[in-house]
């Protein structure tokens, strides 16, 4: 590429999120002019190259979202923030889960739900004596504070089983902290409805919402 054709490209770094902040992964990002496409990572990021005057094009698989344009030029920062919305049509219904989102015909064999309606999660003594009583198809194995939750029907030779956490729309590391008290509802991705998470919930996702402040 010789130093004119340099002088008219750039690269942008973008960030792709949707309901409640939650990030897109495996989104088709393309540069009309500079013919350029990537696709963004688990967390929703990319980068790509682009004409100094382009427009960024963002499609998904299914026709999930509604497709998205960005005109690049020169006022353009480096750094895109991208929040998308659902394409509501009646071939593609979603349905919102905790802080995810499933297609109408997987949510039976894909999603388990519990909400706390009777104000009874304080019977039991952590989140995961909760989780194990409650749910089906949920596993809780291994001892000490922190057991890990395993999904059935899932199983990794190489890594851990242990399902991905999303408390209140944010991936964490723990949830034994977690009083069963405070706890609204709890729902658990497997399969395609996992796939939202990219990798990250190849083991499937265990989504916890918790009461905010006033709520009984």
């Amino acid at each position: 590429m010789n130093a004119s054709a340099l002088a008219q490209t750039r690269v942008v770094e973008g960030f792709v999120t949707t309901l409640n902040d939650l990030t897109v992964s495996n989104l088709r990002v393309t540069a009309e002019k500079a013919g350029s496409a990537v696709m963004t990572d688990s967390l929703g990021r990319f980068t790509i190259v682009t004409n100094a005057k382009d427009v960024l094009r963002l499609t998904s698989r299914d026709n999930i979202f509604k497709d998205s344009k960005v005109r690049i030029n020169r006022r353009t920062p480096d750094t895109l923030n991208i929040h998308l919305t659902f394409n509501n049509t009646p071939e593609n219904q979603e349905l919102v889960v905790g802080y995810g989102y499933v297609k109408r015909s997987e949510l039976t064999q894909s999603v388990s739900q519990m909400e706390n309606k009777r104000n009874d999660f304080c019977h039991y003594s952590n989140i995961f004596e909760l989780i194990k009583g409650r749910l089906a198809g949920v596993q809780v194995v291994g001892g000490g504070r922190e057991p890990e939750v395993i999904i059935r029907g899932i199983s990794s030779i190489n890594s851990s089983n242990a399902a991905l956490y999303v408390v209140d729309g944010m991936v964490v590391n723990s949830i034994s902290h977690i009083s069963p008290c405070h706890v609204k509802s709890i729902s658990v991705l497997k399969d395609s409805s996992a796939s939202i998470y990219g990798s990250r919930g190849a083991n499937g996702v265990v989504l916890i919402e918790t009461k905010k402040g006033g709520q009984p």
